[in-house]
């Protein structure tokens, strides 16, 4: 259940390789440094996630995961920490690679952030020319501090 990603600000044109939109409203029951609890709707789906502590390097984490019903997400954000995220979540696959794209809205208008998962940490990327800045590990762009 580790989670093993890769960060980076976009500084191009990415959208004529996007492949789908996804609509994410997002905000933390917790945010303390051990774990973090979230709760995201992403469209018409909902879920809750847990993650721990990052690496040293940012790379890797503890993450759980599990849908919920659409209703009892609604509940949580009444309940939720102040500040919450609202993003467009764009798919966008390069030289068999899937990229997420996330174009923010609202307190972080204008931050445009794209992650890969890997199955490993030597995993090499093949970055497209929108890629910009490498932010893995920079802790002022985990969704948990964007949301403050």
């Amino acid at each position: 259940m580790n989670e093993i990603e890769r960060k980076f600000l976009v500084s191009g044109d990415f959208s004529k390789e996007i492949s789908k939109s996804i609509i994410i409203k997002q905000a933390y029951l917790s945010r303390v440094p051990e774990r973090v609890v979230r709760i995201r709707t992403a469209n018409e789906k909902a879920f809750i996630t847990i993650k721990g502590k990052s690496t040293y390097n940012g790379l890797s984490r503890f993450e759980f995961e599990t849908e919920i019903p659409f209703t009892d997400a609604q509940e949580l954000f009444k309940i939720c920490e102040p500040g919450e995220i609202d993003k467009t979540r764009n798919i966008v696959f390069y030289k068999n690679q899937k990229f997420e794209v996330d174009v923010f809205r609202g307190k972080n208008e204008g931050l445009i952030l794209a992650e890969i998962e890997l199955k490993t940490i030597y995993d090499k990327i093949e970055k497209p020319q929108w890629l910009g800045k490498e932010v893995t590990g920079d802790d002022k762009y985990y969704n948990s501090k964007l949301s403050k």
